[in-house]
């Protein structure tokens, strides 16, 4: 089956390199671009950091993950019906149907989410008062979200356990509803956090999908391992344009969706462990933001010079370029390590 994998990621990969450069002039008619931010801190003093830095990336088209999760989900649509009438084997751990509903409704449903948020920025709907929402409303929502979903993985697909590398299943019962809701939400926000350097997130992703799709293969799961087939292709063609100085980010339609979906493939394969070492990264960059937010909201200190860390590397003299390259040297030993942990 790997073959026929691989030949799907490059047609997923063709599929988006011909499509993103007419998607990117649509985001610049439909002006869906990064607007010009003025970055405050809790005591709502200008801070300079972020804007430093970051000022230039003004105009830059804003919402590339929109077309990826149009693509692969249309691809999927497309490609899985074929498979599973042709004479190629088809394997699943679960029930076929519901793996794929739970696994596309995640992807959707956070995307919907995200693009609500995008749409509210870029067109500045938030000064106007259209239907705004809070920081904290978004996450009440995102934590529904996951909450929903980890209740449909315990009741429909019965997993409720985690695999722990050469101890064995430990099962969890109800508890694993919370437990999966925390990791979904936070992955999700970790991810949307991290995507703030050119090239940064996706990359990172890239190479933490691969790592997963050889767990799928190796579990035998046919939609998950077609799923991720296309996503990478998608991710790839994206890449290209997304590393510096890029053309196109993903917003937060991409990044809610992708990160929420990254930690519910993880829970599908019963691989929570893997997703710690091979997500490191992205909690990484998501609890140093969090530790600074309340750092500084309760204490009235700063932990980090500017949060997330790869902001204080850019304060400390790190080029943009740099972080990101170095970042996925890291990524790509994690998800050595991963790998490792994972197949015992």
């Amino acid at each position: 089956m790997i073959h026929l994998y691989l030949g799907l990621l490059l047609f997923s990969f063709l599929t988006n390199s011909i499509l993103v450069i007419p998607f990117i002039n649509l985001l610049y008619k439909l002006k869906f671009q990064r607007q010009e931010q003025t970055t405050l801190d809790f005591q709502n003093k200008h801070t300079t950091v972020f804007d430093k830095y970051h000022s230039q990336k003004s105009g830059t088209p804003v919402g590339g993950g929109l077309l990826i999760i149009f693509t692969v989900s249309v691809l999927f649509a497309f490609l899985f019906p074929i498979l599973k009438f042709s004479n190629i084997y088809i394997s699943s751990n679960y029930k076929i149907d519901n793996e794929i509903l739970i696994i596309f409704f995640t992807f959707v449903s956070f995307a919907v989410l995200g693009l609500y948020d995008d749409v509210l920025k870029f067109f500045n709907f938030e000064k106007t008062g259209f239907f705004g929402l809070k920081m904290l409303h978004k996450l009440i929502l995102q934590i529904l979200l996951a909450f929903s979903i980890s209740v449909y993985l315990y009741l429909n697909l019965g997993i409720s356990f985690v695999y722990i590398p050469f101890v064995g299943a430990v099962a969890l019962g109800w508890f694993s509803v919370p437990l999966y809701t925390i990791i979904i939400a936070g992955f999700a926000n970790f991810f949307n956090i991290s995507d703030g350097l050119d090239g940064l997130s996706c990359g990172l992703l890239m190479i933490a999908l691969f790592a997963f799709w050889f767990l799928s293969n190796a579990s035998l799961d046919t939609p998950i391992s077609l799923f991720l087939a296309l996503w990478l292709g998608a991710l790839i063609a994206f890449l290209y344009f997304n590393i510096y100085p890029a053309r196109i980010w993903l917003g937060d339609v991409g990044s809610l969706s992708f990160g929420a979906t990254f930690a519910l493939i993880a829970i599908i394969l019963g691989k929570l462990v893997p997703l710690m070492i091979v997500g490191a990264p992205f909690i990484i960059e998501g609890l140093s933001s969090a530790v600074q937010i309340i750092s500084k909201s309760y204490f009235h200190k700063k932990i980090f010079p500017a949060a997330p860390i790869h902001l204080t590397l850019q304060k400390n003299g790190w080029e943009e370029p740099k972080i990101v390259f170095r970042a996925w040297l890291a990524g790509i030993i994690l998800a050595i390590f991963g790998l490792w942990l994972g197949i015992n």
